[in-house]
């Protein structure tokens, strides 16, 4: 029977920012990522100035910035009606006064590379966690599958950071309380030219909303439909959606016809929910598979690090001396809470003030906040979190 300290199910940015820490506080953890590599598709590409200051403090500044990325300083928000609501993120105080957009895959790669140089850390890939063990009433472990056939681990402690589909929390039996969205997204490529707005932007009309985000040579786009309206909408054709892109943004119309057909747009099913309760007995969860967001704002990432950094930090000890506890689990919970709730009541407040009245084409209600609570709100979070001391290494340039 395997045994080790933690198991971690999930390789996301949550699973290994938490095995990294873990790691360097000495402590065997394994990662269980059900996929064969992290070559995916990904949306969430921001990676948040508090996490910037973090992959310093890990001392990984000086390797972040050679991975190719760009940096966003201004991000123009359709949170008024008149004009958009434009943040300077180079009002923040502190190094980092950006978000950085870098393919996830390659950050998931970075701390891959590092956390391995540490010989507590294992990470098994296409490992697919599909049962819980139990003992006593507690979860011991898990039942994994991978090439070699079903296998079990054994650990006082599972985290589950499988995303908001969590499997892991499906299998626990802990509640979830689900909150009402009232959008979906398609998600798709643009070219980008010269004189292009650059940044983050968005535009609303005509019952939608898009968001431009600035790739370099191309914009991601995420236009915003009605929840549930995905196959009614696609039945009108794609070029439908290019007349309605090309309306919201006039600068778009002389390339929509590069978007060949509905295989060019990929769908996120939207969903805002949190636990109630994060753990049980050898169980805790953090991230999406705690509490998946809203895409407002793209801050999912940027909370998950911070759960896990925190997770890292609480948990250290008790994993060292094999006595995890429930209240040990609790302190976790406690720590993140406020920022996730805060958090998530400004999504679901952006979406009746904002999304939802111009998905239905009725008028919008300006959300008025001021612009250095809204530029460190998007880029630090309510309550950024920092490296232990015990996982920090020499301080990296920064990106």
């Amino acid at each position: 029977m395997e045994r080790t300290q933690c198991i971690v199910v999930g390789g996301g940015p949550a699973g290994m920012m938490l095995g990294l820490v873990l790691a360097r506080a000495g402590v065997e953890v394994t990662v269980l990522e059900k996929h064969d590599d992290f070559l995916r598709d990904f949306r969430g590409d921001t990676v948040h100035a508090s996490t910037l200051t973090l992959l310093d403090e890990l001392g990984l500044g000086d390797r972040f910035a050679a991975v190719p990325h760009q940096r966003l300083e201004r991000l123009r928000l359709p949170l008024r009606r008149n004009a958009p609501l434009d943040v300077d993120l180079r009002l923040l105080r502190g190094p980092h006064k950006h978000i950085a957009m870098v393919p996830q895959w390659d950050l998931l790669d970075m701390l891959a590379d590092v956390a391995l140089e540490e010989p507590s850390f294992s990470l098994r890939m296409g490992a697919e966690v599909f049962a819980l063990l139990r003992e006593g009433g507690r979860v011991a472990g898990v039942r994994y599958g991978d090439d070699g056939g079903d296998h079990e681990l054994r650990a006082p402690l599972t985290v589950a950071c499988d995303g908001r589909g969590s499997h892991v929390r499906a299998a626990s039996g802990l509640r979830v309380r689900e909150f009402g969205v009232p959008l979906d997204v398609w998600w798709f490529r643009l070219p980008r030219r010269e004189g292009d707005p650059d940044g983050v932007s968005g535009r609303v009309g005509g019952g939608a909303t898009l968001i431009m985000i600035d790739r370099g040579s191309y914009f991601q786009l995420g236009y915003q439909i009605r929840k549930g309206a995905d196959a009614e909408l696609r039945a009108a054709g794609i070029e439908t959606l290019r007349e309605r892109v090309a309306a919201l943004a006039p600068e778009l119309a002389d390339r929509v016809g590069e978007l060949g057909g509905w295989e060019d747009v990929s769908l996120l099913t939207v969903r805002l929910n949190r636990m109630p309760r994060w753990f049980s007995g050898g169980l805790l969860c953090i991230g999406d598979a705690a509490h998946a967001m809203s895409p407002v704002g793209g801050v999912g990432i940027n909370l998950a690090v911070q759960d896990a950094v925190a997770a890292g930090r609480v948990l250290a000890t008790p994993l060292r001396r094999g006595d995890v506890r429930a209240r040990d689990l609790a302190r976790v919970q406690a720590r993140r809470w406020a920022p996730t709730a805060f958090t998530q009541s400004l999504q679901r407040l952006i979406h009746r003030a904002v999304i939802r009245p111009g998905l239905e084409q009725r008028p919008t209600h300006d959300v008025r906040l001021p612009r250095r609570a809204v530029a460190r709100l998007f880029a630090l979070g309510l309550l950024p979190e920092h490296a232990p001391r015990f996982a920090r290494r020499a301080h990296g340039s920064g990106a």
